[in-house]
């Protein structure tokens, strides 16, 4: 006889809008693409989401991420040092027979992967440069343009995205980064969400501390 469902947990199977374009890519539980995004390249952590018009190629996404539509991750480059920057010179074959893409480009894409921690958010509109890491915790303003690394817990916004303020204070940051509430399972999570809601962010740290 096989064991009953736990009620208090929906299916976790990733909900996949049917314009949304993804190619090459791994998707956690409960994992969210809304409708007309498109992925290439990406893995997606437990509980992250992407709203609707969104992009992203070369990317590591990590768990409870939020990410607004119309954003960009890992905005495509155009090579600066060629005759032309027109994609003419890197996929010819768009335009010629017997002209293939050029692969050493391609593989220099692939190699500037976006790392995105947990429990991030990217705000609407925003833009993530190639190669950039972006900690835990860290909050990307509405239509920034991201050409730096940005610490955990840190708020930036702007073209280009500069720190505003630590999102929490430096130890409060470290203990959430240590207490990794993330990883932790479906049913201890399913406990914890009252206190998240409820709890100031010291309290809720020193009760699932132990």
């Amino acid at each position: 006889m096989s064991p009953s469902p736990d009620l208090r947990f929906t299916e976790p199977e990733p909900r996949i809008h049917p314009t949304a374009e993804l190619k090459s890519c791994r998707l956690g539980r409960y994992a969210a693409i809304a409708e007309r995004t498109v992925l290439r390249d990406v893995t997606v952590g437990d509980f992250s989401y992407f709203e609707r018009n969104a992009e992203a190629i070369h990317s590591d996404i990590g768990k409870f991420c939020s990410i607004a539509a119309n954003t960009r991750i890992n905005a495509l480059e155009h090579p600066l040092d060629r005759a032309t920057t027109h994609k003419i010179t890197y996929r010819p074959n768009e335009y010629f027979r017997y002209l293939g893409v050029d692969q050493g480009f391609r593989e220099r894409r692939r190699q500037k992967r976006v790392a995105i921690g947990h429990d991030v958010w990217i705000g609407h509109g925003a833009v993530v440069l190639p190669g950039i890491r972006i900690g835990n915790g860290a909050v990307v303003g509405a239509n920034a343009v991201v050409t730096r690394d940005v610490d955990a817990y840190q708020i930036v916004a702007g073209a280009p995205a500069k720190c505003i303020r630590p999102r929490f204070a430096p130890e409060i940051g470290a203990r959430l980064e240590a207490l990794a509430w993330w990883d932790w399972p479906l049913e201890k999570l399913f406990e914890a969400i009252p206190d998240m809601q409820k709890s100031s962010i010291l309290k809720f740290i020193e009760k699932w501390s132990g």
